[in-house]
């Protein structure tokens, strides 16, 4: 999924919301509303919602940080295996 980042005033959200909501839901796209140049809200899709949330417990979870950091020197040490050697019977 492609990301894309928009700013606008909050006039023409509460014009176009209906328009806003269509596109977001095509390009993934996060909102953030401003009212004066300055940001007051975030509109973004539930799927990116429910995204973020799991990034947030995963960040907050000690042993899957450890887990992939593990897993991340495996890596960059050359201690990986190819898909086909994983599931040689």
């Amino acid at each position: 999924m492609v990301e894309s980042q928009t700013i606008l005033p909050v006039t023409k959200v509460k014009r176009e919301f209906l328009e806003i909501l269509k596109a977001m839901e095509v390009d993934y796209a996060t909102i953030t509303v401003t009212r004066n140049g300055e940001p007051v809200g975030i509109l973004m899709t539930p799927d990116r919602y429910k995204a973020l949330l799991e990034t947030i417990d995963i960040l907050g979870d000690n042993n899957i940080l450890q887990a992939l950091k593990a897993s991340h020197n495996d890596f960059r040490s050359g201690r990986v295996h190819t898909h086909d050697e994983v599931w040689e019977g």
